[in-house]
């Protein structure tokens, strides 16, 4: 027998009996824990000389082991034939479209400036310039309305609907009030 075949029979006949015990214990099937074995082994022996050289057979059986049992798991996973009379789950509700009747009904409860200043500008698509001159007010004017009563209303958007926001300040959720 040549030095590199011994060298891979010494390490598995130390360690067969404890990867036999960590394959069978971790699938139904004792036959196929042992092909699995089988298999480690194999590689062992493709390795040659390079397997004399490791610094941890042990350790590398084991990895060889678990990436063969992962192997297997994910070919033989079980699984569910679904009828295709299955109704498809609905979707959930955007959280912008799920908060438009908070922002209806908080709508109502801004003063009547900022709330015309929203309607206008951001729902009805107003021109900041066109909300300007038809209330007499500078651009600037307008546009400093418009910042504070945005802000107004996200206070109360908060408070009232609890709506929450991710760190890029997007709407992702909120608690509609009864």
């Amino acid at each position: 027998m040549s030095g590199e075949f011994s060298c891979i029979l010494n390490a598995w006949r130390a360690h067969e009996p404890e990867l036999r015990g960590y394959l069978i214990h971790r699938m139904s099937d004792p036959h196929a824990a042992e092909d699995l074995l089988q298999e480690v082994f194999v590689k062992a022996m493709r390795q040659g000389k390079d397997f004399c050289s490791l610094a941890n057979a042990r350790a590398w059986l084991f990895q060889v082991a678990r990436n063969a049992l992962v192997d297997h798991q994910r070919l033989h996973k079980e699984t569910i034939e679904v009828s295709e009379e299955l109704p498809a789950p609905e979707a959930p509700a955007e959280p912008l479209v799920a908060l438009s009747a908070c922002v209806a009904r908080v709508l109502t409860e801004l003063s009547p400036e900022d709330r015309d200043i929203i309607e206008q500008c951001d729902l009805n698509g107003a021109k900041q310039s066109d909300y300007a001159k038809s209330h007499g007010l500078s651009l600037a004017a307008t546009k400093s309305r418009l910042l504070r009563a945005r802000a107004r209303m996200g206070e109360t958007l908060s408070t009232n609907c609890k709506v929450e926001f991710d760190p890029e300040g997007r709407v992702v959720g909120h608690v509609p009030r009864k």
